[in-house]
């Protein structure tokens, strides 16, 4: 989308962009402008297929489109945090729920539990409280094994629903969790790209596979002219392969950036957009994707499709009236915001309600 355009005062530049918009359309239909100069040395069978649409009074949104990627929420590597030969990994595109192993080491299981909250430590025996024990009794809890309140406090009865878990998941009963055996995450887990292999000898940090959250979520870059329209909470449009678009919402706006533009470098500021129906992206896994981020609002003014505007001798802009007989007349109008596929237009004989011509699609 381009910015307004005074009336009257139209640049040089966005003169030339109108009128390649208008020749392409002019083109596609058959020529219009041709056909309209000269319409009467020519037969019905030749004339240009046209038909009409009305002058629209009401608000024109812009918006500036950027390139986006449609993929999975928190990518990120998994890493080991254990040393020893690596005898089991899961399949990429595998979803790992609470209590789920993710790999083993040594053929004993790494474990997925639910919590914020990274393992930091054993978990045993005269531990001091912490909120790391809260998440661990909370998904023992949740997977029947913990029969009590979960709190902060190591106890007997912490150390018999663990018992009771590595009985039932047939690991070695100890009533204690070594560090690294369990893994924390907010949510389940989809397993990523594979890194690592079975029979590999791995130390505490090496990465295994990525992982992410089961929800798709759109990042994108913004161009430091256009940081005012990345604004949190403001609502956009997604642009999807195969021309279907949906909506979103702007869930954070990051510190400027430099990136990489052809071996020059050029300063961005990222963004995430969480999809509105998440079901309209269920097909797809990752994809490029354009969002459009609405910028400047034109209220109460008049519009008509772009394709209706003709070429002028002297560098002006018109549209072609249609009576309800089927006369029609050529009127200049000065032109403002160009907005989906609208365009801002005034001038005398102007009003809502009239029909244009334009090509038939």
């Amino acid at each position: 989308m381009t910015e307004p355009i005074p009336p009257r005062r139209l640049r040089r530049w966005t003169w030339w962009i109108v009128v390649a918009v208008l020749c392409a359309a002019t083109v596609a239909a058959g020529g219009i402008a041709t056909a309209a100069a000269s319409r009467d040395g020519v037969s019905q069978q030749e004339r240009p297929q046209i038909s009409t649409a009305p002058i629209e009074h009401g608000t024109l949104s812009g918006s500036r489109t950027v390139s986006g990627v449609l993929d999975y929420a928190d990518t990120h590597d998994l890493q080991s945090r254990l040393g020893g030969t690596l005898t089991q990994l899961p399949d990429a595109g595998r979803l790992i729920g609470m209590g789920g192993e993710l790999y083993r080491v040594d053929n004993a299981p790494v474990h997925l539990l639910r919590g914020g909250a990274p393992a930091w430590r054993a978990f045993e025996r005269g531990m001091t409280k912490g909120a790391d024990i809260l998440q661990l009794e909370s998904s023992l809890r949740d997977l029947g094994f913990f029969d009590a309140v979960p709190d902060e406090t190591f106890n007997w009865r912490t150390e018999t629903a663990i018992d009771k878990w590595q009985k039932t998941t047939g690991q070695r009963q100890t009533g204690r969790i070594d560090f690294g055996r369990v893994v924390f995450a907010p949510t389940d887990l989809r397993i990523g790209e594979v890194k690592a292999v079975i029979g590999d000898s791995v130390n505490p940090g090496a990465p295994l596979y990525q992982v992410s959250g089961l929800n798709k979520q759109i990042t994108g870059d913004v161009k430091l002219a256009d940081q005012t329209y990345a604004q949190v909470g403001a609502q956009v449009q997604i642009n999807l392969p195969g021309r279907v678009t949906t909506t979103g919402t702007i869930t954070a706006v990051g510190q400027p950036e430099e990136r990489d533009n052809n071996g020059r470098p050029s300063s961005v500021i990222p963004i995430v957009i969480t999809l509105d129906d998440p079901a309209a992206v269920d097909a797809l896994q990752r994809a490029n994707v354009t969002v459009d981020l609405p910028s400047e609002t034109r209220e109460n003014v008049l519009s008509v499709p772009v394709d209706a505007l003709l070429a002028l001798p002297g560098g002006s802009f018109g549209v072609e009236l249609v009576s309800a007989d089927g006369t029609k007349r050529q009127v200049p109008v000065d032109v403002g915001l160009f907005a989906g596929g609208r365009v801002e237009v005034s001038g005398e004989g102007i009003e809502p309600g009239l029909d244009v011509a334009v090509p038939k699609r």
